[in-house]
């Protein structure tokens, strides 16, 4: 089973919406995946994610509310297929700190999403909801193209 890893600065805005919306899309596709998210820094360890990220969520239908923010981990390189990040920051950092012995696929979020390719994911946190918003299309997007591209995949390996 594909596992996925979304990793941003404080793993309450970005990348919780990022996994709250491959669940939800491989949920309505009946696709089996592992799917987490963390954040570069520890600052928010145990929060859930911000209340603004939580409320468009919701009016999406997702539910995040029972995620909880962790820091990445050195282990994650070798237990997730797939360590994406939202950013280019977080990129580089998850660059350093991968073990040489990761077997993890690093990249970006918008890498996924055909034509976006090397774009990040605004952050959100300084701004008003609107900015919520914005994340919120971006990070479905790029679920919906990550479902796809791994069905495609499955079922070319049979």
């Amino acid at each position: 089973m594909p596992s996925l890893l979304f990793v941003c600065l404080g793993n309450i805005c970005r990348s919780p919406l990022a996994e709250g919306a491959l669940r939800a899309e491989a949920a309505r596709r009946g696709v089996a995946l592992v799917v987490d998210s963390a954040g570069t820094g520890n600052w928010h360890a145990g929060e859930p994610p911000d209340e603004r990220a939580v409320a468009v969520a919701a009016r999406n239908g997702v539910d995040i509310t029972a995620l909880r923010a962790r820091q990445v981990t050195r282990a994650d390189f070798a237990c997730f297929d797939h360590i994406v990040a939202l950013d280019h920051a977080n990129l580089k950092d998850l660059r350093r700190l991968a073990p040489e012995d990761g077997s993890a696929r690093l990249s970006l979020l918008l890498d996924w999403v055909p034509g976006r390719q090397g774009q990040a994911v605004a952050d959100p946190w300084f701004g008003e909801a609107e900015g919520f918003d914005a994340t919120w299309a971006d990070v479905t997007a790029a679920a919906r193209a990550i479902v796809e591209r791994l069905s495609k995949d499955a079922e070319a390996a049979r």
